[in-house]
């Protein structure tokens, strides 16, 4: 449950709004009702989370496959009309140089070369930045120069679909000729993380995808939304009471740690505690004893009996605030053993006498004594911190 809880405060924390301190009252609910609704909401949290990253990627996805569509139809588009340009420029040149001694057969081998020609596929996506000039030079080495490839900078960073973190991206064509150079260039994309797009020739076919991917687009920003509000709202729902519970928990958590430091009896009826307790506390823990069991209307009381034992008890010190910081001086270097002299009631009056030889300046004694003053007049201010 306290995992649960944690879960919860990173992804209220996430969405950028804190747990309210504000009571609610308790509630009367069980521990185990408690164990069950924390389980139903992190059930929910979690399929929440799950369909949101599943949109969120198809999101961008979409948004490169839209960016692909519009670069790589620009440069179809300024192909064709250059072979187009060309094309009319061949044919008037044609046109003007027939004479009578113009070869019969010019049309027919003409169609002869139509037919020899190759088709060529290609490849159309994205790859990171900078990563393209590797990517370039080791498409060119693995197809020995049989490729052409086309590339364009997107002029916005891009939300790679894969890890989420925005980064600068190349939109790229590749020309190939043969299924032996298009296996080659797949396993290259794949290895330089490229994200590949399919692509059409037509420029009917392209404006009819573009105008496609744009409505899913908007449809998929809609739905992310509705799904981030009805999050937003569940977390809220579980800031409200999220204190409320921690302290629940903490509360059943801390008598749980107690527990497991007792034992069990052999007849397995009562839990037996054993631990070492300065002599003059005697009174004060049976008090406490008799306090808790009826406080929780215990039927059976406490039973508290001094155990004789040859082991070496630990050492305890008494202190107050006073010499609790000259104590703690001490226990940093060593710990005195059981009944041995205490370091501790000499370095009260070595301590400060040594700390005044090595710090002998007048100035510097002023300043730690209006700081220990200001200190000592707040005491009960910043104690309460």
């Amino acid at each position: 449950m306290a995992r649960k809880l944690r879960f919860f405060k990173e992804q209220m924390l996430k969405a950028g709004f804190s747990p309210s301190v504000k009571s609610l009252g308790e509630t009367n609910n069980g521990f185990d009702d408690l164990e069950v609704k924390l389980g139903e909401l992190e059930a929910e949290l979690v399929e929440m989370n799950a369909n949101g990253d599943k949109l969120q990627r198809g999101y961008t996805e979409l948004l490169e496959y839209k960016l692909v569509l519009q670069k790589a139809g620009e440069f179809f588009t300024s192909a064709q009309r250059s072979a187009t340009a060309q094309q009319r420029e061949m044919e008037s040149q044609q046109m003007g140089d027939e004479t009578l001694e113009t070869p019969l057969l010019r049309e027919q081998e003409t169609a002869t070369d139509l037919s020899k020609q190759v088709k060529l596929g290609f490849i159309t996506g994205l790859v990171p930045r900078e990563k393209s000039m590797a990517f370039e030079r080791i498409l060119f080495r693995a197809t020995r120069g049989n490729v052409f490839l086309k590339q364009v900078p997107a002029e916005e960073p891009i939300t790679d679909p894969v890890s989420g973190e925005k980064m600068e991206k190349n939109v790229f064509v590749i020309f190939y000729s043969g299924e032996r150079a298009k296996n080659k260039i797949l396993k290259i994309c794949e290895a330089f993380g490229a994200n590949r797009y399919p692509f059409a020739e037509d420029l009917g076919k392209q404006a009819l995808m573009i105008t496609e991917v744009s409505g899913r687009i908007s449809e998929l920003k809609t739905t992310i939304d509705a799904g981030l509000l009805q999050r937003d709202n569940l977390l809220r729902t579980i800031g409200d009471q999220f204190e409320q519970w921690n302290l629940k928990v903490k509360k059943e958590k801390s008598i749980y740690h107690t527990l497991n430091m007792l034992s069990l009896d052999v007849t397995k009826k009562c839990l037996v505690a054993e631990g070492w307790s300065p002599v003059f506390a005697t009174k004060q823990i049976q008090e406490a004893l008799q306090r808790a069991a009826f406080d929780s209307n215990s039927q059976v009381g406490a039973i508290f009996q001094v155990l004789h034992t040859r082991e070496s008890p630990p050492t305890y010190f008494r202190t107050n605030k006073f010499t609790s910081a000259f104590q703690e001086i001490v226990d940093a270097y060593g710990v005195a053993k059981y009944q041995e002299a205490n370091p501790g009631v000499y370095t009260i009056v070595t301590f400060p006498f040594l700390f005044a030889v090595m710090f002998g300046d007048w100035g510097h004694g002023i300043c730690l004594l209006l700081a220990t003053l200001y200190f000592i007049v707040r005491e009960k201010k910043l104690s309460s911190q």
